[in-house]
């Protein structure tokens, strides 16, 4: 089982640089077995091209390495302290793509403009309040998933599946890592037609009420109809 929970961490890493997500080694994507109580997650600094299943490293969420000879992610505590938080999510994906972390540097969410980004969330893609000077002198990455917990205060996880870390870049996550690494893609397009919105219409409004729920809820929750059914 373990040995598939790696090769789940392993296919989705190797999906970020596919999608154009990555660049150099930045980024890392975890898997968790939530009944082990363990996490599978890229080693630090491995670049893509030579990542193999084997290569994952198992965390479980005390912190502790499991297993792999290699040094885990630097984001890793950042990964465990949402698996702690989300007890929904058995998946994380961390990136810095291009337009996405334009946002975050700037501090500022995406805005919601249309029906693609309905899709995906019930609002802005939120952003983060910037660590202080202690937080990134102490625990950073531990710290760093704090501040998307408090974030998280007022907001569904489910209803909002990333965030943008202020100064950083995106975290994703969902029920799998798979789902995870798709909404890192969403989130980088979303980003990229927000960004042309705004250079079209710089004083363009969000989405109508009406439309943004009508568009997320046919895809999320109890009334969903979107898609098959199983």
């Amino acid at each position: 089982m373990l040995t598939e929970l790696k090769r789940e961490a392993y296919e989705a890493n190797l999906a970020l640089p596919k999608h154009g997500l990555i660049n150099l080694t930045f980024g890392n994507a975890s898997a968790l077995d939530r009944a082990r109580g363990i996490f599978a997650i890229k080693p630090s600094g491995v670049d893509y091209v030579a990542l193999r299943p084997a290569d994952m490293v198992l965390v479980d969420l005390e912190g502790r390495r499991v297993e792999g000879k290699l040094n885990p992610s630097s984001d890793t505590p950042t990964h465990r302290r949402l698996f702690l938080a989300f007890k929904d999510i058995a998946g994380v994906v961390h990136t810095h793509s291009s337009r996405a972390t334009a946002f975050a540097q700037a501090g500022r969410p995406i805005p919601i403009f249309g029906t693609t980004h309905a899709d995906y969330f019930f609002g802005d893609v939120p952003v983060t309040r910037k660590l202080t000077a202690k937080e990134i002198a102490t625990a950073y990455e531990w710290e760093t998933g704090n501040v998307i917990v408090e974030r998280f205060k007022q907001l569904d996880p489910a209803d909002f599946p990333a965030v943008l870390v202020n100064r950083h870049a995106p975290f994703t996550w969902g029920p799998t890592v798979a789902k995870a690494v798709e909404v890192a893609v969403a989130v980088e397009c979303i980003a990229h037609m927000a960004l042309m919105s705004l250079q079209l219409a710089p004083k363009l409004a969000p989405i109508e009420g009406a439309l943004l729920r009508k568009h997320f809820k046919r895809k999320h929750g109890p009334g969903a109809y979107y898609g098959q059914r199983r």
